[in-house]
């Protein structure tokens, strides 16, 4: 497009649809080739999508002199995608993506070989995941990775191969297409900042092609020096910087996260392209949902912090248009463990119709360890709204450590010294702090700072593994009893306060952490393996025994999903997020219409008193009790789900 006006195109509509139309003719003969039977289809998305994709491309690679070259190879690929896109997915993208909107909505996370041995072990358990309520699985990475060096998988040699021990591609995909059949939506990383050093492009790169060095960065000093002394280090404790050495090329590669991770270089559309391929090919797998792996870091410019740059979310949303083209029912799911005003801008239509929300997960811990409410409130009240189209996804816990992402200015505002707070919360959770009921490890950790973040399991850091290693039967009694209202209390809160419910697999059954790590030379330095647990078929049985604490604790989940699934208000309702007046209870409104739902819920082992107003009589859906329009007593860790009556 370098002989056009870049600018003049994106400032006026006509210009730029005319433009489309132009590009459209142009490649038309080609692009029908490539689809055959599909062309009308094809062309009746270009003639809509186009110029919202060139609206994104222009900004990213409109001044090259080669952009024209780039956008028809762009264009044939998303036809080849199309050509390939199978059946049954060309029926779903004709279907309204609001499904995660539901109050059936229900999703779980779980690695493949930890939950089922391989693709064909899941297949056998599609019947427990249809039993607990699970109608999006979101399959942790399982492609190709260097070992012993793969950061848990997120170091991507292959797109197109999977783990060998989990089975083949062609077995995923018939995996995933069986999974469809049976209601429940398919869920794949796209490792898309980086890729491994074992990675074919990188293996050029190392061996001297130019042409795929530009798919990374290659610098010298002095190139090195316009970005490294902006840029934060992940992993200290690791290594220090963010670049890597390559003996072989004399030159520095940009390595985020690792030295074997390898940052991609989006300023070079072959790369844009490249990446466009491997997400439509993954879509075609049958994946419904792409989480977006460290979506922050996508887009570099020299004398920033590489972080939540413009750019990033230019590049984020032309990805987007690439799926409204040839796949269209697929949907994004923002990572961004980023502050929560960054968080946030990840989060819509045209981006990221599905977002995590670690900061409701973080001050859930928060409340529980503090037994106070006011941050968790003060910082959802200025933060859980975003666009009614999209959804956040709501976790406890995930594959992954517990980072304290609150605002330090609310702490502040609320008189808490946000630095000495977290200190607090990681001794709290890692049991060194006096009466923690929790049994954490420490992943991470500064020795000189103490400063870390937090693994563990649900069940071990609410309680109930310390609890079972008490002595004394009567006290294991009240502090189990404690620790499952806990459980509780947390599963209410993601599936009621709106968005999407995640569960990490193993915690609906009250798993505890598995300490086995440390003995595997290959684990041992990486303390989240402790939240990594095998789930074994003795253990699956125990949902059904209600006499176990894993029946106790699976049963009472079953509980809230039923009637969950009983209440639209749950589902599409919006969330208002309220002051309780007292600063033990967390409360917020949803609402549908007519339909009103009050949720109160006790953060602690005490009663608490709530007021009750505007209603005469209130009916709680989770126990069918009625209360009048008074002052109501909260029992310790008490949750309400409120419907008015009267």
């Amino acid at each position: 497009m370098a002989n056009k006006n870049v600018a003049a195109l994106q400032a006026d509509p006509k210009a730029l649809a005319d433009f489309s139309a132009e590009i459209l003719k142009r490649y038309s003969s080609s692009l029908k080739a490539i689809t055959k039977s599909r062309w009308p289809l094809f062309a009746a998305r270009l003639k809509v999508q186009l110029p919202a994709l060139l609206q994104l491309y222009l900004p990213l690679y409109g001044e090259r002199f080669d952009s024209y070259y780039h956008v028809e190879q762009l264009l044939k690929l998303l036809a080849k995608a199309v050509a390939q896109r199978p059946d049954y997915l060309l029926a779903e993208d004709a279907q309204p993506q609001d499904w995660h909107k539901t109050e059936v909505a229900l999703g779980s996370a779980c690695y493949v070989d930890l939950f089922a041995d391989d693709f064909s072990g899941l297949v056998k358990r599609i019947p427990y995941l249809q039993q607990t309520g699970i109608n999006y699985l979101h399959l942790m990475p399982l492609f190709k990775a260097p070992e012993p060096n793969s950061d848990g998988g997120y170091a991507v040699s292959d797109y197109r191969k999977t783990m060998p021990a989990l089975g083949t591609m062609s077995e995923l995909s018939t995996l995933m297409a069986t999974l469809h059949q049976h209601g429940i939506r398919p869920v794949l990383d796209f490792v898309f900042n980086h890729t491994s050093d074992e990675h074919r492009w990188a293996q050029k790169a190392k061996a001297g092609d130019t042409e795929f060095q530009d798919y990374y960065f290659f610098f010298n000093e002095q190139q090195r020096e316009q970005y490294a002394p902006w840029l934060r280090e992940i992993f200290p404790e690791i290594r220090r910087g963010c670049f890597t050495f390559e003996p072989t090329a004399q030159r520095w590669i940009w390595t985020t996260f690792n030295s074997f991770q390898w940052d991609l270089n989006y300023a070079n559309p072959a790369v844009f392209n490249a990446m466009a391929e491997e997400m439509l090919f993954l879509a075609n797998q049958g994946a419904a949902v792409l989480r977006l792996d460290a979506l922050a870091f996508v887009w570099k410019e020299a004398g920033s912090t590489c972080e939540n740059l413009p750019k990033a979310h230019t590049l984020i949303r032309a990805f987007n248009a690439v799926a409204r083209i040839a796949a269209p029912a697929l949907q994004f799911k923002s990572e961004a463990i980023v502050h929560p005003d960054e968080v946030v801008k990840y989060i819509a239509p045209e981006e990221c119709q599905l977002s995590y929300n670690p900061l409701l997960m973080a001050l859930l811990w928060n409340s529980l360890a503090t037994r106070k409410t006011r941050l968790l409130t003060e910082s959802l009240q200025r933060r859980f709204a975003i666009d009614p189209h999209c959804s956040w996804v709501n976790y406890i816990r995930c594959h992954d450590d517990i980072g304290w992402t609150f605002d330090d200015t609310v702490a502040w505002q609320l008189g808490i010294n946000p630095e000495h707070h977290r200190q607090f919360l990681n001794q709290f959770y890692t049991g060194q702090f006096d009466g923690s009921f929790a049994s954490g490890v420490p992943f991470q950790q500064n020795p000189l700072t103490g400063d870390c973040r937090v693994a563990g399991m649900l069940a071990s850091l609410t309680g109930v593994e310390q609890a079972l290693q008490n002595g004394n039967e009567t006290q294991q009694r009240q502090q189990l009893e404690q620790a499952v209202e806990r459980i509780f209390v947390l599963n209410s809160v993601i599936l009621s306060i709106g968005g999407l419910p995640l569960l990490y697999m193993g915690d609906e059954l009250g798993l505890l952490n598995d300490y086995s790590y440390q003995q595997d030379p290959a684990k041992q330095d990486d303390s989240r393996w402790v939240n990594r647990v095998k789930v074994t078929e003795q253990q699956l049985a125990l949902a059904n025994n209600a006499n176990s604490v894993s029946g106790r604790i699976y049963q009472q989940l079953q509980q809230l999903i039923r009637v969950r699934s009983g209440l639209a208000v749950l589902g599409q309702g919006s969330t208002e997020i309220l002051t309780s007046g007292n600063p033990h209870l967390f409360t917020y409104r949803r609402q549908l219409a007519e339909q009103n739902l009050l949720c109160v819920v006790n953060f602690s082992e005490f009663s608490q008193p709530y007021n009750l107003t505007g209603a005469k009589q209130w009916r709680d859906e989770l126990s069918g009790q009625f209360y009048q329009g008074q002052t109501l007593m909260l029992s310790p860790y008490q949750v309400l789900w409120l419907a008015v009556v009267s």
